[in-house]
Formats: structure tokens, C-alpha cells, sequence
């Protein structure tokens, strides 16, 4: 029996291909320049979690969000 794939709310095939496309093609240099730009926005924290509290941070944020 093959498994249909779940996508969050808005995405579908297409919209993960046209991401991954993006990222497989982007030169090192672009995606390094990306990485470091999301730990420079405003208003956001960048931080180690450890693994088994994951799904506790998660919950918060929803929480958070909604």
C-alpha cells in the first residue's frame, strides 16, 4: 500500500519541488549569505534546544502564535 505524502497547510508537490529546486541550485556562497542573514533578523533568537524538548517548544510556539 503506498502512503500518500501529508504537506502543511498551503503546500502541495509542486510547491516542495520549486523550493528544493531552489536549494539544490543555489551556489554555497548565496546559501551561507542566507544562513547568516536569518541570525541577524529582528525580533528573533537563535538558539540549541535539546532534542527531547522539541516537541515542548513547539507546543509553546503554536500557543505563542495563536
Amino acid at each position: 500500500m503506498k502512503r500518500q505524502p501529508q504537506f502543511p497547510l498551503g503546500w502541495d508537490e509542486a510547491r516542495v519541488r520549486r523550493v528544493l529546486e531552489h536549494y539544490e541550485g543555489q551556489p554555497d556562497d548565496e546559501a551561507v549569505a542566507e544562513d547568516e542573514a536569518a541570525y541577524e533578523q529582528p525580533g528573533q533568537t537563535v538558539m540549541e534546544v535539546p532534542t527531547a524538548l522539541v516537541p515542548a517548544v513547539r507546543e509553546l510556539l503554536a500557543r505563542h502564535l495563536s
